[in-house]
């Protein structure tokens, strides 16, 4: 059993920068393939990063160039790092955690399998 606790959200406005945090708990997180998705008021859950095992990451076209995924196996966390933040970039985030064969669906909520309960970020104009 893994679980997971975002934190780092906050209201800011829009250029400014914020990174999440996700702790996790349970063993063998290094294994884990994690992702950070987010969810937008009447919205369906987006996907926006994600990171293997070793340091291989992926982005959603949305956030590339502006976030940044990493992870520091030694302290089980997560991170995201937000950069020139946009009006559209408001929603809650979450965090998951998946098997490292996740990787490969890396993309879609349903390769995970722990949830984080989500951080909210929202960035005004």
């Amino acid at each position: 059993q893994v679980q997971l606790v975002e934190s780092g959200g906050g209201l800011v406005q829009a250029g400014d920068s914020l990174r999440l945090s996700c702790a996790a708990s349970g063993r063998a997180f290094s294994s884990y393939t994690m992702g950070w998705f987010r969810q937008a008021a009447g919205k369906e859950r987006e996907f926006v990063a994600t990171i293997r095992s070793g340091i291989s990451t992926r982005y959603a076209d949305s956030v590339k160039g502006r976030f940044t995924i990493s992870r520091d196996n030694a302290n089980n966390t997560v991170y995201l790092q937000m950069n020139s933040l946009k009006p559209e970039d408001t929603a809650a985030y979450y965090c998951a955690a998946g098997p490292g064969t996740s990787w490969m669906r890396g993309q879609f909520p349903n390769a995970y399998n722990y949830w984080g309960q989500g951080t909210q970020v929202t960035v005004s104009s």
